[in-house]
């Protein structure tokens, strides 16, 4: 899941439980609920991270 903060900039959350802590040191798993943070989240985020790049931040925050 792909959490935008009130600055509109994107931010990964773990799909099962939202969660915005992902513990990067033993691969990507959430703090909260221990799950994987799959690929395709990554994947998804590094896009919205181009998007921002891109574009500029997301309008008015939220989640996708």
């Amino acid at each position: 899941m792909i959490f935008y903060n009130p600055c509109g900039a994107p931010e990964l959350a773990c799909d099962h439980c939202g969660c915005r802590w992902v513990d990067r040191t033993n691969g990507a798993h959430c703090y909260e609920c221990g799950e994987e943070i799959t690929a395709d989240s990554i994947a998804e985020f590094q896009r919205a991270l181009e998007e921002l790049a891109a574009h500029g931040p997301h309008p008015g925050g939220g989640t996708t």
